[in-house]
């Protein structure tokens, strides 16, 4: 076995990789754009690896990776650890579960938080063709990990991206939270599903249209843009109507500022019944606390949408009608209940009132292959395509 620092030319996804004592944290932001506003959670966010993985090709029959990973934890609210998913010529061989690593806890009623160190955690992958073949080592998209060292009983080299790069933008639901693995997120199946190779920039409870993502996004570059924008204003609630639509044309002028021409698709909020006609903010049922399954809920009134409070239903309607006036003919729209609706909410209800669990990220992700990147949709490969912004 042949041991060596993991090299970042190696590695996909991610805006920028921070060197530590350890070794390299994968960012989804760079750091100018973390230090324009240091908030824990986003902070926290940006540096979970959801979409990152290691792309390398070679003759290797076994691959280790050694990391150390970092993950929050809820009192009264266990959630599963993150897991690293390979694949070997883009199919699904191993998921590995994590171990070890730090954890950060927090007692969500009195917001206090304890520090608990961890060993790293190895993962070991063996087994595989002797073949010259392409691996894919997809990292943990719910927890934040340090790559220390890479490990292979043959060479390996850094495999040259071929596809066309969709970069994506939304929150938690395009973050993945709830997908068992990170393959399984709907941003993942998509993009394995049309072939594109994924940069996600979906920030858990972080689709905010803040002005420094939407620069961030402007300089990525990129062939296709996606925007899914909606819950985390109204769950959040951060904005009123008058507020809102024209922070989302700023947000795309911003953007098309460094991809006039790329083809950018707005995508309105899936079904979410709790915040359909009734305003944020959000906020965990106590009474779920320490059960089998904590749930959300929304605390506003309907009545306070005639005062300018936004909901689900009114987003729908506002980017729908913001899309048509701005006229651009590269810029298109999908009303997110075709990706889950009423009667996927009987079928698959959302297990937290607000999350899709693993099978309904699949539903999402075929959905959006289909209507987007299939035949006829915005996103249909053209005969020739360009990896550089505009």
């Amino acid at each position: 076995m042949t041991t060596t620092p993991v090299p970042a030319a190696m590695v996909r996804g991610a805006a920028e990789l921070e060197t530590t004592d350890r070794g390299l944290l994968p960012h989804r932001l760079p750091a100018w754009a973390r230090q324009q506003y240091p908030d824990p959670r986003l902070l926290a966010m940006e540096s979970q690896p959801s979409g990152v993985r290691l792309v390398l090709a070679g003759r290797a029959t076994t691959v280790e990776v050694l990391c150390h990973p970092t993950r929050l934890t809820y009192r009264g609210a266990e959630r599963p650890r993150g897991r690293l998913d390979l694949l070997v010529d883009g199919e699904l061989v191993a998921s590995d579960p994590l171990t070890g690593g730090d954890r950060w806890e927090t007692d969500l009623q009195t917001g206090a938080t304890e520090h608990h160190p961890g060993p790293p955690h190895r993962a070991v992958f063996g087994g595989l063709p002797a073949s010259d073949k392409t691996i894919e080592i997809w990292l943990p998209h719910s927890e934040s990990v340090e790559l220390l060292e890479l490990r292979t009983d043959a060479p390996v080299r850094p495999a040259a991206p071929s596809r066309r790069r969709w970069l994506h933008h939304g929150s938690s639901i395009s973050h993945g939270s709830s997908a068992e693995s990170p393959t399984a997120t709907w941003p993942a199946v998509a993009a394995r599903l049309a072939g594109v190779e994924l940069q996600n920039l979906g920030l858990g409870g972080n689709a905010l249209l803040d002005p420094f993502v939407a620069r961030v996004l402007r300089d990525t570059p990129a062939d296709v843009i996606s925007l899914k924008l909606g819950i985390n204003v109204v769950n959040a609630d951060l904005m009123r109507l008058r507020a809102f639509v024209p922070a989302v044309h700023g947000f795309l002028d911003t953007i098309r500022n460094g991809h006039p021409d790329t083809p950018l698709l707005l995508v309105s909020p899936i079904l979410c019944p709790i915040h359909e006609d009734t305003p944020g903010p959000g906020a965990v049922d106590p009474a779920t606390l320490g059960t089998d399954q904590v749930r959300f809920l929304a605390t506003g009134r309907p009545e306070e949408v005639a005062e300018g409070k936004l909901t689900l239903r009114v987003i729908r309607e506002q980017l729908r009608e913001l899309v048509e006036r701005r006229a651009d003919p590269h810029l298109h729209s999908l009303d997110g209940t075709a990706l889950y609706g009423e009667a996927d909410a009987v079928e698959l209800p959302l297990p937290d009132a607000l999350h899709p669990d693993t099978a309904t990220h699949r539903l999402i992700g075929e959905r959006f292959a289909q209507h987007v990147f299939g035949p006829g949709g915005p996103f249909a490969a053209p005969e020739h395509t360009s990896t550089q912004p505009g």
